[in-house]
C-alpha cells in the first residue's frame, strides 16, 4: 500500500506539472518540483534535529517512570479495555501503559511528549509482531487514532486565530471538538470493521461510556467559561501538565528509591537510537509530499471541487478553506500556511477563515505520523492503516464543514 501510494504522490505530480507546462505554458513548474526536492530533504533533516531532543528528553523521564512502575500501573488499570481493542496484546504489558500516555499528552495538544511516548509504544508493540515489516492490528488501531488526531484543547488554533486580529480567538473551540469527534469516532469504527472488533463488548462500552461521560462534564465546564478564560486555561493547562508530568515522575521515582539520574541517561540513549532510524523515511514522504504540492496537483483538485459544487447548486463558501483540508495530510507546515493565507485573505472571522481553523483543529498530518510512528519500527507493510486514517481525515474535513455551517451559517 505504501509503496503504491509513494509512487502515486510522484505520477500524479508528474501529470499534472505535464498540464501546467502543455496547457498552461508554465515551463518554471519542473524548476520549482525541483527545488521543492531539496527543500522537503532540508525540512527533513531540521525534524529530525527537533525529534533528536525531544525523543532524548522525554524517553529520559520516560526511563524514569517505567522503573517507579507508572507504565505498568497504567497497564493494569486499562488492561480489561485493551484486551477487547487490542487482543493480540496480553493484559499488563508495557505497550498499554505507553498507549495511554500518548492518548492523554495528545489530548491536551503536549505533541512534544506525545510523540517520543507513541514511539516508544510502538517499539513495545513491534516485540508482540509476529512480522518485521508488516504492521499488526494492534499497531493499526494505534496509528488510527493518532492519525485521526486527539487533541482536545486546539491552543496553537486560538493563537493563529489571535495573531491575525480575531475578536473572540476560541469562537471554533465547540465546532472544532464536534469536528474532532466525528474524526476519532470514524477512525475506531473503520478499524473495528476491518478487524472485527467487538465494540459491543459490555467491558468496552462501560470504558466508553465513563470515558464519554468525564469528557462532557469537562466540556461543560469550559462552555461555562468566557472566551478570555478559556484561552488562558487552554494555554496553563497545557504548560501545567506537561511539568507536572514530570515532576510526578521525579517523585514516584524518588520515592521507589530509583537512581533518577542513571535512569534518564539510560532512556536517552534509547531516544537517540530511535531518532537516528527515522530520517530515511521522513526524506521519503516529505519529499513526495512536496513535489505533490509544487507541481500544482493540488490546486487542480480545488478547482474540481468547486466546479463540482457550482453544478450542483451548493454554496461554495466552503471550497476557499479546502486547501488547509487538501494539505493537511501531506504537511502541518503547509496547513498552517494555508490557514494563515486564508484568514489573511478572507479575514480572520470570514466562513472560509472560521472553517479552516476548524479543519486544522480537528485533522493531523495523516502521512507524517504514518512515516514516523511505522517508520521507528521499520514497518513497511502497513496494510489497511493508510485507508482508516485516510477515512478518519475525511469525516473530520465533512463534519467541520457542516457544523461551521450550522454554527456560521
Amino acid at each position: 500500500m505504501l509503496n503504491r501510494l509513494w509512487f502515486g504522490f510522484f505520477l500524479t505530480a508528474a501529470i499534472a506539472a505535464l498540464a501546467r507546462w502543455l496547457v498552461g505554458d508554465d515551463a518554471g513548474v519542473f524548476a520549482a518540483i525541483v527545488a521543492s526536492l531539496f527543500d522537503m530533504a532540508e525540512l527533513s533533516v531540521k525534524v529530525m534535529v527537533l525529534l533528536f531532543g525531544t525523543l532524548t528528553l522525554w524517553l529520559g523521564f520516560l526511563r524514569i517512570a517505567e522503573q517507579a512502575g507508572v507504565v505498568d500501573g497504567l497497564a493494569r488499570l486499562f488492561g480489561p479495555l485493551f484486551e477487547r481493542l487490542m487482543p493480540g496484546v496480553p493484559r499488563g504489558h508495557p505497550a498499554i501503559g505507553l498507549i495511554t500516555l500518548n492518548f492523554t499528552a495528545n489530548a491536551l495538544g503536549l505533541d512534544n511528549a506525545a510523540t517520543p511516548i507513541g514511539l516508544r509504544a510502538m517499539r513495545e508493540l513491534q516485540t508482540l509482531n509476529a512480522s518485521q515489516d508488516t504492521a499488526s492490528n494492534a499497531q493499526i488501531l494505534f496509528l488510527v487514532l493518532n492519525a485521526s488526531s486527539l487533541t482536545l484543547l486546539p491552543v496553537t488554533v486560538f493563537m493563529y486565530r489571535a495573531q491575525a486580529g480575531a475578536h473572540d480567538p476560541t469562537l471554533v473551540f465547540l465546532p472544532i471538538l464536534l469536528a474532532h469527534f466525528a474524526a476519532n469516532l470514524t477512525g475506531l469504527l473503520s478499524v473495528a470493521v476491518m478487524q472485527r472488533l467487538r465494540l459491543w463488548d459490555p467491558v468496552v462500552l462501560v470504558w466508553l461510556g465513563g470515558g464519554g461521560l468525564l469528557l462532557s462534564a469537562f466540556l461543560a465546564f469550559l462552555f461555562s467559561l468566557s472566551a478570555v478564560a478559556l484561552a488562558s486555561l487552554s494555554s496553563l493547562l497545557g504548560n501545567l501538565v506537561l511539568f507536572g508530568v514530570i515532576v510526578a515522575f521525579l517523585c514516584v521515582g524518588m520515592w521507589k528509591r530509583i537512581p533518577l539520574f542513571e535512569s534518564f541517561i539510560d532512556g536517552a540513549k534509547q531516544g537517540f537510537d530511535v531518532a537516528k532510524d527515522l530520517l530515511p523515511y521522513l526524506i521519503a514522504m516529505l519529499c513526495a509530499v512536496g513535489v505533490l504540492r509544487a507541481s500544482g496537483a493540488l490546486g487542480y483538485a480545488l478547482d474540481g471541487v468547486r466546479w463540482l459544487a457550482q453544478h450542483a447548486g451548493l454554496d461554495t463558501r466552503f471550497v476557499d478553506a479546502l486547501p488547509t483540508a487538501l494539505v493537511k495530510p501531506l504537511s502541518g507546515s503547509a496547513a498552517r500556511a494555508m490557514l494563515i493565507e486564508t484568514m489573511n485573505h478572507s479575514g480572520v472571522d470570514s466562513f472560509p477563515a472560521l472553517l479552516a481553523a476548524t479543519i486544522q483543529g480537528s485533522t493531523e498530518t495523516t502521512f507524517y505520523v504514518i512515516a514516523v510512528y511505522f517508520g521507528a519500527v521499520g514497518i513497511r507493510r502497513v496494510r489497511h492503516a493508510v485507508g482508516c486514517a485516510l477515512l478518519a481525515d475525511l469525516a473530520g474535513v465533512l463534519a467541520s464543514i457542516a457544523v461551521c455551517y450550522w454554527f456560521f451559517g
